[in-house]
C-alpha cells in the first residue's frame, strides 16, 4: 500500500487548503478514501442516531501535479484512512507560499500522512517543514460502511439563496433557539423559521428556482404530483446548519437543498472540481 502526491501550483495549493479547512470545520474525524482518480472525505455518523453525514469528492488531477498510489490489492486499488482533518488543515497553514508540498503515506511508530512543505529561502538551500499526521488504516472488510449516500426521495428540491446571506440570518436566529425549521416549495420559495414560546421569526426567500432533476429510468419522482405551493419542512439542529454555512471557504457555483419532510435535509454544494454533500437529520 503506497501513496505519494505533490502540489507545485500555488493556486491549486490554496484551493486544496480551502477545501481542507472547510472539511475541518464540518468533521472532527473523517475518512479519507484515495483512488487513482479521486480523493473523498467521508463522514458517516449514522443519521438514525441524529448525526450528520458528509461526502466530499475531489478530482485529484485538478489539485496535484503528481499523484501515485497502490491500493491494498490489484482488484481493490483504493486506500481508506481515518484522520483528523484539523491536523491536515494546520499542516497546510504553514504552506502559504511554499515552492512545493509533498504528501506521502509513511510509517513512523504508526501510519502517518507526512506533509513536507518546501519553503522559499534566501540561501541556496531550501527549508523543509515536515508534519506527520497520524492516520488509522481502515481494513477492507469495513469499506462498505463508506459508500456514497444515495440522494433521498425528496419532497422538494430548491436552489439555496446566497450562502453569506443565509449564514447571517442563521447566526442571528441561533441566539433565539436551538432548532430551526427549513421549509420550501416547488415555487422557488424557501423560509427559515424559529418558533419559541416567546418569539417567532421567519425569513422568506423568493424566486430561488427548483433544480430540474432527471432521475434514471422512468421512475416517477414524488415531486411531480405535488402542489407547487405546498411547503415541505424539516426542523433541524441550528448549530449543525450554522456549522455548514460557517465552514464554507470554497464559494460554490451551485448550492441546493433537498427536503424529505420531517426526516432529513440534504445539501449539495458544487464548485467546479469539488462536490460536497451534507445531510442533517430532522429533529423529532
Amino acid at each position: 500500500m503506497r501513496f505519494r502526491a505533490k502540489i507545485l501550483d500555488v493556486a491549486c495549493l490554496n484551493h486544496f487548503t480551502r477545501v481542507i479547512n472547510t472539511i475541518a470545520k464540518l468533521a472532527k474525524t473523517c475518512t479519507l478514501r484515495l483512488t487513482p482518480g479521486k480523493l473523498y472525505f467521508i463522514l458517516t455518523d449514522k443519521v438514525a442516531n441524529g448525526g450528520v453525514s458528509m461526502w466530499c469528492e475531489l478530482s485529484q488531477g485538478n489539485f496535484f501535479d503528481e499523484f501515485q498510489m497502490e491500493g491494498v490489492a490489484a482488484e481493490h486499488n483504493e486506500i481508506y484512512l481515518e484522520l483528523m482533518p484539523e491536523n491536515l488543515s494546520r499542516a497546510l497553514k504553514t504552506a502559504q507560499n511554499a515552492k512545493t508540498v509533498k504528501i506521502k503515506l509513511t510509517n513512523k511508530h504508526c501510519p502517518c500522512l507526512t506533509v513536507a512543505v518546501e519553503l522559499p529561502s534566501l540561501a541556496s538551500s531550501s527549508r523543509i517543514v515536515t508534519h506527520d499526521i497520524p492516520v488509522a488504516v481502515i481494513p477492507r472488510r469495513l469499506w462498505n460502511d463508506f459508500k456514497e449516500p444515495s440522494v433521498p426521495d425528496f419532497d422538494v428540491s430548491i436552489y439555496l439563496p446566497v450562502l453569506k446571506t443565509m449564514k447571517s440570518v442563521v447566526e442571528r436566529m441561533k441566539n433565539l433557539s436551538n432548532s430551526i425549521v427549513i421549509e420550501a416549495n416547488l415555487n422557488g420559495e424557501m423560509n427559515l423559521k424559529i418558533e419559541t414560546d416567546l418569539v417567532s421569526v421567519t425569513t422568506h426567500f423568493k424566486d430561488l428556482g427548483n433544480p430540474p432533476w432527471v432521475l434514471d429510468g422512468d421512475s416517477q419522482n414524488s415531486t411531480q404530483d405535488r402542489d407547487p405551493e405546498t411547503m415541505a419542512e424539516a426542523r433541524v439542529d441550528i448549530k449543525k446548519l450554522q456549522q455548514l454555512l460557517a465552514g464554507q471557504q470554497v464559494n460554490p457555483t451551485k448550492a441546493l437543498c433537498n427536503i424529505v419532510s420531517k426526516r432529513i435535509v440534504h445539501f449539495i454544494l458544487l464548485h467546479e472540481d469539488v462536490y460536497l454533500q451534507y445531510f442533517i437529520p430532522a429533529l423529532a
